[in-house]
Formats: C-alpha cells, structure tokens, sequence
C-alpha cells in the first residue's frame, strides 16, 4: 500500500468518522490540537484502523505521534512490519 493511499484512507476516517473539516486536516496539523481528537476519538480511530489496515495499534505506539505526519509514518512502518 503505497503512503498516498495510507494518507488518503485515514483523513477519509477523519471526515467522514470524526467530522474533521477538510481545511483542518494538513500533515503538520496536531492531533489533539487542531483536529480536537479527544481520548474516546483515539480509541475510535484505532477501531477504525485495525479494521481497516489490519495492524495492531497500542498506546505506546502513540508516545511520539502529535502530528497527523506522525500518524501517518505510524501506520506506514506498522504496515511495513506485517508485511515483513
């Protein structure tokens, strides 16, 4: 799955799930901050991408991610590792 597509997948979530504005969603944008993801929001979005992408997600996978860059990087070495 190439990053364009891991991308494309999560801020989809992040609209259509969590009601994002499109505007809001940029790599550098905060995930508590400026897309005003709260503790529940997190346990939703780690549903939604298990479910999605298959990969596991535990809290300590979050210590480093405060931007949705980080997330993205996230998902993308998590899917780099199943595959591997």
């Amino acid at each position: 799955m190439t990053k364009d597509i891991i991308e494309e997948k999560i801020n989809y979530f992040l609209v259509d799930e969590f009601e994002v504005e499109e505007e809001e969603i940029a790599p550098e944008a905060n995930l508590k901050e400026t897309l005003e993801l709260d503790s529940l929001d997190f346990v939703d979005l780690v549903v939604a991408i298990e479910s999605n992408f298959g990969v596991k997600l535990v809290g300590e996978d979050f210590v480093n991610v405060k931007t949705l860059q980080d997330f993205y990087d996230l998902i993308e070495s998590k899917l780099s590792q199943k595959t591997v």
